[in-house]
């Protein structure tokens, strides 16, 4: 299935572990609906039943598990599988879709946090996505050691929480270099704030960059 011409209707969250993007992605989805959106939300890495398998194997076992090279590779599979099956014809039907995670996480984690050269994970998206990209990127930023104390207390914590506290910073660094380069896609939301706080910046945005009622 090809591409289709609908990136204005995808939104992504990116930022690091225990930032609240599941918490401001569900607030979002609901006032969207409210004002009138037909608005499917997803995540990555999983999302389609293929992505989900992957999902299991990148996040269960010990950090040591994959090297940064089979884990971008698993990555990526998962993404292919969860555009073609599922965020591509959700926007070909004329969804919203709405997104936690999407390739700037693969930047941050497999790049700047494991160490791969950026050109290749920009290589590998290109090869599966054809250089699709959200229309608008919220980045939810919050210090490590905060994300961090806040992601331990949801119980088991995945392979990539438990490695260790210089590899979740290099990750906040590079989302916030992300926002840098990309101005007109991304936008950081300070998510030291309360959830109430947070979900009002997070509708501005929307609705400034997208024109959006919500």
């Amino acid at each position: 299935m090809g591409q289709p011409l609908t990136e204005g209707r995808f939104v992504t969250f990116e930022g690091g572990e225990g930032a609240g993007k599941t918490t401001q992605i569900g607030l979002l989805a609901d006032a969207l609906r409210q004002a009138g959106s037909d608005v499917l939300t997803t995540r990555e890495p999983g999302g389609s039943p293929g992505a989900e398998e992957i999902r299991h194997l990148l996040l269960g076992g010990a950090p040591e598990r994959w090297d940064a090279e089979a884990e971008a590779l698993l990555m990526v599979a998962a993404r292919r599988n969860h555009l073609v099956a599922t965020i591509w014809p959700a926007l070909a039907a004329g969804k919203l879709v709405i997104c936690d995670r999407f390739s700037d996480s693969t930047e941050a984690y497999q790049g700047a946090g494991r160490g791969l050269p950026l050109d290749r994970i920009v290589a590998l998206h290109r090869f599966i996505a054809a250089g699709f990209r959200p229309a608008l990127t919220l980045i939810m930023d919050l210090p490590a050691a905060d994300g961090l104390g806040r992601a331990h207390k949801r119980g088991a914590a995945t392979r990539f929480e438990r490695m260790p506290l210089e590899f979740h910073e290099r990750l906040r660094q590079h989302f916030l270099a992300i926002a840098r380069r990309e101005p007109q896609r991304c936008v950081v939301i300070d998510a030291r704030r309360s959830v109430a706080e947070v979900h009002e910046a997070v509708k501005a945005a929307v609705r400034e960059r997208l024109h959006l009622a919500v």
